[in-house]
């Protein structure tokens, strides 16, 4: 029989506990990536699933159990940590950083940056990147992001992501290609 190719990806997103929503605004900022407290909060949930899920947040949430969310809903300890980690993304996305205060002392200071690069090494869960220029470009991001720097990533989104490679019976290099399926990735079009 041959093989059927896929149309269409499916990614499932995990519906959650009103208890837990902030969960999804912690996942959608590439933080959590560089934010020990955020990897912290996230293996916590179920550390087995963390491994499997390739240390991806949103996979591992839409992989979990309605029973699990429903018995972090019900953890005080887990509450508060979760509580911890959003107010510091919060104060993180609206406190005045570096950047602001030398705009204070230069208002000529440039109100955005684009930054161009084919590829952004910015988590392996978002891998537009194969190795130094890239891991370079996403180090750049993440410490503009910590200084505030008004800085905008401009780069490609490839269709698969970079190959990983393996070896035959007789020593050969094969290559895959993952397939990347962009609403399962942490990124959102922007059309303006």
């Amino acid at each position: 029989m041959p093989a059927v190719k896929a149309l269409r990806r499916l990614t499932v997103r995990a519906a959650f506990p009103a208890e837990l929503s902030k969960l999804g605004e912690i996942v959608q900022n590439l933080r959590w990536s560089w934010h020990p407290d955020s990897l912290e909060l996230f293996e916590s949930i179920d550390p087995e699933l963390w491994r499997r899920s390739g240390r991806d947040p949103g996979r591992m949430l839409g992989e979990i159990s309605t029973e699990r969310l429903t018995q972090l809903a019900g953890e005080r300890k887990f509450l508060r940590r979760l509580e911890d980690v959003y107010d510091e993304l919060q104060d993180y996305l609206t406190q005045p950083r570096w950047y602001q205060n030398q705009q204070q002392a230069d208002e000529s200071l440039p109100r955005s940056i684009a930054y161009f690069s084919p590829e952004f090494g910015i988590t392996e869960v978002l891998p537009q990147y194969s190795g130094g220029l890239g891991i370079l470009a996403g180090d750049h991001l993440k410490a503009c992001s910590d200084l505030g720097v008004p800085i905008i990533g401009v780069g490609l989104l490839y269709g698969s992501g970079y190959f990983r490679q393996s070896l035959s019976r007789d020593g050969w290099q094969l290559e895959h290609y993952p397939p990347l399926d962009p609403q399962g990735l942490p990124i959102q079009a922007l059309h303006d």
